[in-house]
């Protein structure tokens, strides 16, 4: 996930994420760099899942604190991973992201047709 703070610039981290069929979910911890650039600028941008077949989603983060984030988005991302952030002793905040755009990117060769996703409506021919 690539967060930015107004003053400091870029950050960028690997988090775990789980799709839901809708939205991206996310997790870090309650006073990380990433959740405070998120209280400042909550639009970010995420590349999944590696470096050759790379899917580019942008969008706006909503954040929950562990008390706070719905109990089936938790369940799925402890049953995905086998840890539950819930259960920690560090506070942790769940980030959700709906994309607003999806670009799809599958090596050098493909240049053209890479936006699937505008303005959070899927492309014709996507």
């Amino acid at each position: 996930m690539s967060t930015a703070h107004p003053e400091h610039g870029p950050h960028q981290l690997p988090l775990w994420f789980l799709w839901d069929g809708r939205a991206v979910w996310m997790c870090t911890g309650a006073d990380s760099v990433t959740a405070r650039n998120l209280r400042t600028e909550p639009r970010v941008r995420l590349s999944l899942p590696d470096t050759f077949d790379v899917v580019l989603l942008q969008g706006e983060a909503e954040c929950f604190p562990e008390q706070e984030v719905p109990g089936e988005a938790a369940d799925a991302f402890a049953d995905k991973f086998g840890w539950d952030p819930r259960t920690e002793e560090g506070a942790y905040l769940y980030v959700r992201v709906v994309p607003s755009t999806v670009r799809a990117w599958r090596g050098v060769p493909e240049l053209r047709g890479r936006v699937v996703m505008r303005d959070g409506e899927w492309v014709a021919g996507a």
